[in-house]
């Protein structure tokens, strides 16, 4: 493994800011229909310990979601997660949803029967976030995201009359506008055409400036690790296991000169030797061009 360049030390954040998920020797075994198991996750240690946006790769099927899923207190029926091992917010144990910790997936799972501005509202009808939040905060916090995510002037509409991109928007919004100190989102951008995934990650770095958290970030893609990470982890196959853990410290956003500069070059370089090494063969990855 090569050296990673010298790097400058991460920026102070707020006690308001502060954050902590750790995740101690984790293991995950599936059963199998002839009654074995299926060792997806072999003893994974990570501890994040500030805000930041915090990059995830490996093959397909090493356990990525499963991962991330852990992170957020989701846990399948009938399979107890993890087999071992254990998930920590704030040095307390997690083993269900957390009130801290929200999910932005691929699918966006907006409510077809409501407007963009009910759908980026929809958390406020749950008795959490009623006792939490006042009615008149809540509505100002709808308005200031859409305003955030440039669907202002949608906010009338419903899905159907929306893009893709739009409505990724929608559901970021939704996310964010409960000011989580801890988002997990799950290739969020993965099914966009290449020029809506570039301004979605824009609007991402945009958002987090405003309003840091502790973001982990799954995604096949090597560039766009390389343009959005603070930290970029890469995940063995099955068992998966960490194959790499480096960090950037690039100014954001990250322009096409940076990505062409012997820097960025290394770090790709490293990532897919790392992705090639440890998939052989197994599952797929991405470099945008």
């Amino acid at each position: 493994m090569s050296a990673s360049p010298s790097l400058s030390p991460a920026p102070a954040v707020g006690s308001d800011n502060a954050v902590s998920l750790t995740l101690t020797n984790i293991v995950q075994d599936y059963p199998t229909p002839d009654g074995g198991v299926t060792r997806v996750l072999g003893g994974i240690d990570l501890t994040f310990e500030r805000p930041g946006i915090n990059m995830l790769l490996g093959p397909s099927g090493s356990g990525k979601s499963t991962l991330l899923n852990m992170m957020g207190g989701m846990r399948p029926l009938n399979v107890v997660t993890p087999t071992s091992g254990m998930v920590s917010i704030d040095g307390q144990p997690c083993h269900g949803p957390h009130d801290d910790a929200v999910m932005v997936f691929q699918r966006y799972a907006n409510r077809p029967d409501l407007s963009v501005y009910d759908n980026v509202a929809l958390p406020f009808r749950f008795k959490l976030w009623q006792q939490r939040v006042a009615e008149s905060e809540w509505r100002a916090r709808v308005d200031h995201m859409l305003e955030a995510v440039g669907l202002a002037d949608k906010k009338a509409l419903h899905p159907a009359q929306l893009s893709g991109g739009q409505n990724q928007r929608v559901a970021l919004a939704r996310a964010l506008v409960l000011r989580p100190r801890i988002l997990l989102m799950d290739e969020p951008f993965g099914a966009l055409d290449a020029q809506t995934r570039e301004g979605m990650q824009h609007l991402l770095i945009k958002l987090y400036r405003e309003r840091p958290c502790l973001i982990v970030f799954v995604t096949h893609d090597v560039t766009e690790a390389l343009m959005l990470g603070d930290r970029v982890i890469v995940l063995s196959t099955q068992p998966a296991m960490v194959a790499d853990d480096f960090t950037l410290h690039a100014p954001r956003p990250r322009s096409l000169d940076w990505q062409r500069s012997p820097e960025a070059v290394q770090f790709s370089e490293r990532v897919l030797d790392q992705l090639h090494r440890v998939s052989a063969g197994k599952g797929s990855l991405r470099v945008t061009v």
